[in-house]
């Protein structure tokens, strides 16, 4: 097998003034780019030096997230003109900014548009028993204890806004009273449970006032009862948490979660997932929630938009991030220019050989100012780097607001005026300035630990990412697509090396490399040396990766380098009208709707890809190796201004 090195239409960002590297990041390009000292391996490294100039392909924003994001971290600015967008991203990254610079497959690259419909990108999530959802079932488990339908439609638009400023303390009035128009038992008992289940936390009681039957809603047990669900309404004999299946179209997960919460009047901890998804897609995956039935969550359904709920069931647990097995992926690209021998071979290839499993762009921002660069600062305890780097203007695509809070900054170095250039003050920057606004510019360490941890890590964790995507670069130019001694392989959790007399029991696919950390062990070739190299240009010592804060220290992990995608199937089909669905979703099966009828021979082809990843990998790159292209936003966007339409 040859390893096939990345094509010269990759565009390297032009730097300006604020974009002229330091001399630490001068030292280490140095030394990454020592010459060559030849292929030890004995294998042919072809160079694909041709591309096709109209090749167009769109980024796909985060197919699965390790993390839960908290605040946002990247807020580019995508509307308006399409080729002020495609200038403005001239200062973004591309790929081989960030180490992808091999392919695997010797196929000859073609051009596809992916993304041109949201609805082109489908991701089903595969739980840890292997099974892979689908909303295929509205129906609600039938339950004596739920209460009648008219519980949702017996209070009127004001009751429920005024209980709901009560449930959320946003006003100075301990208690609602809602009159009983039509006064019957029947009716107050509807009315009690319709308070008590839509609006956790408060309870109720009837009261006769000039003759006149009222339901009084007041506080259970203050604030608290708001976070943590009513126990005593809830039957012992049905599990505490409902799981269900959302379907969601052009959503992320946490913004789905939170509209979720904002209509049920709960807060969004009491919702439980596997991972998060991609927002421009079509996405399904399981949810638990702590004691809401599964009657309030269907009737949900009918005020919801781009969200479904169903498959409802009770159960005793939540769900844990991370206990998925991985991703079911159903793609198209449009437009496609390959013929059906080179779609084959690339298909074929992907199937047997699979993709190199690099951390996709996505793992590193769209902006001037990479997120590893913050990671690096970060871990080299240079304080006033991270800050500068998070708080400064810098070139590219971003909101209004952000620009003119980074020059306020710049010209007065005053948090609080910086601060008032924010309207949203949940971002990264808003959270800072917050923190620097409370602390002082004299203790930057606790004013960045104001940011969430999560989003915190985020940075270290895209800086290990951006060592790994270059060492294992340069270990498939060294030594090609077949286990080396010196390589490491994992024995159940353990890494262990591999010798020359076992080599030939090893494949490829079994090697792993190691994200930096203090628990890890290196190749013990060439490329064990080269890590030690990336991280003394870089100011880092490689045998001391503990940090004088602890939630810094990087205790590092060991990824496989070559992924083979299970379930690869693939149909190229014609079509004649850009705007038509070219698959049936499960909302279309369960809603009857037909596949559109397809012409044999239309003006345009589309490839219509399948396959199952496994979790923390990005489905872009494996999309990246069929198309043999820069999935960067920057070269996207060049190649195809229409971007994100």
């Amino acid at each position: 097998m040859e390893a096939v090195e990345m094509n010269s239409v990759s565009l390297k960002r032009p730097h300006s003034e604020d974009d002229v590297a330091n001399a630490d990041e001068i030292k280490r390009q140095k030394m990454l780019e020592k010459s060559k000292a030849g292929n030890d391996s004995g294998q042919s490294i072809e160079t694909v030096t041709e591309q096709p100039e109209d090749t167009k392909i769109e980024l796909i924003p985060n197919e699965e997230s390790e993390e839960q994001e908290e605040v946002e971290l990247e807020d580019s600015d995508e509307d308006g003109d399409p080729e002020s967008f495609a200038d403005m991203m001239k200062h973004g990254l591309t790929e081989s900014d960030v180490g992808i610079t091999k392919f695997v497959s010797s196929h000859k690259g073609f051009s596809g548009i992916l993304k041109e419909r949201y609805s082109d990108f489908v991701v089903h999530e595969i739980g840890k028993d292997g099974r892979v959802s689908h909303l295929d079932d509205f129906s609600v488990p039938v339950d004596d204890e739920d209460p009648s339908e008219e519980t949702f439609t017996v209070l009127t638009d004001e009751d429920k806004q005024r209980l709901e400023e009560l449930q959320l303390f946003k006003n100075k009035e301990t208690s609602v009273a809602i009159e009983v128009i039509e006064d019957t038992k029947e009716k107050r008992t509807i009315i009690h449970q319709a308070v008590k289940s839509l609006f956790p936390g408060l309870e109720t009681k009837t009261e006769d006032r000039d003759g006149k039957k009222y339901i009084i809603a007041y506080h259970a047990a203050g604030k608290k009862a708001l976070a943590n669900p009513r126990k005593h309404s809830w039957p012992k004999s049905r599990g505490s948490y409902c799981h269900f299946v959302l379907y969601k179209e052009n959503k992320d997960t946490m913004d789905a979660i939170n509209v979720l919460s904002k209509f049920l009047r709960v807060k969004p901890n009491i919702f439980s997932y596997m991972g998060t998804k991609d927002k421009r897609a079509i996405t399904v995956q399981e949810i638990a929630v702590l004691r809401i039935t599964a009657q309030r969550l269907a009737h949900l359904n009918k005020c919801l938009m781009n969200f479904k709920l169903g498959n409802f069931s009770y159960k005793n647990h939540p769900l844990k991030l991370g206990e998925l097995q991985g991703n079911h992926f159903t793609v198209v690209l449009r437009n496609i220019t390959g013929t059906d021998d080179q779609i084959e071979q690339a298909m074929h290839s992907l199937r047997e050989i699979g993709f190199i499993n690099y951390y996709g762009m996505q793992r590193f921002g769209t902006t001037a100012v990479p997120t590893y660069q913050i990671g690096r600062a970060i871990l080299q305890n240079n304080w006033n780097e991270v800050m500068d780097l998070i708080l400064k203007p810098r070139p590219g695509a971003e909101k209004g607001y952000l620009v003119k809070c980074r020059e306020e900054w710049a010209k007065t170095k005053d948090p609080a005026a910086a601060l008032k250039k924010l309207p949203v003050k949940r971002c990264v920057e808003g959270q800072l300035l917050r923190g620097l606004l409370k602390y002082g510019m004299k203790n930057i360490i606790s004013a960045f630990g104001i940011i969430p941890r999560n989003n915190r890590l985020m940075y270290i964790h895209s800086y290990q990412s951006y060592v790994w995507n270059n060492m294992v670069s340069k270990r498939i130019e060294e030594y090609g697509l077949r286990a080396v001694p010196g390589d490491l392989i994992l024995k159940g959790a353990t890494a262990v090396h591999v010798e020359e007399d076992d080599v030939d029991n090893y494949t490829i696919h079994d090697v792993v490399m190691p994200l930096p950390g203090f628990d890890v062990i290196y190749p013990k070739h060439k490329i064990g040396e080269a890590y030690k190299e990336m991280l003394v240009a870089d100011n880092l010592d490689i045998n001391n990766m503990r940090h004088k804060i602890r939630d810094y220290s990087l205790s590092g992990a060991y990824r496989k380098i070559i992924i083979r995608p299970q379930n690869v199937n693939w149909e190229v089909v014609a079509y004649d009208d850009p705007k038509i669905p070219l698959f049936t979703t499960d909302l279309d099966k369960l809603e009857g709707k037909p596949l559109p009828v397809l012409p044999t021979d239309g003006k345009f082809r589309a490839l219509k890809m399948e396959f199952s990843l496994p979790p923390s990998t990005y489905a872009t790159m494996a999309i990246r190796e069929v198309l043999k292209m820069d999935t960067s936003i920057k070269n996207q966007t060049q190649l195809n201004t229409t971007w994100l339409r």
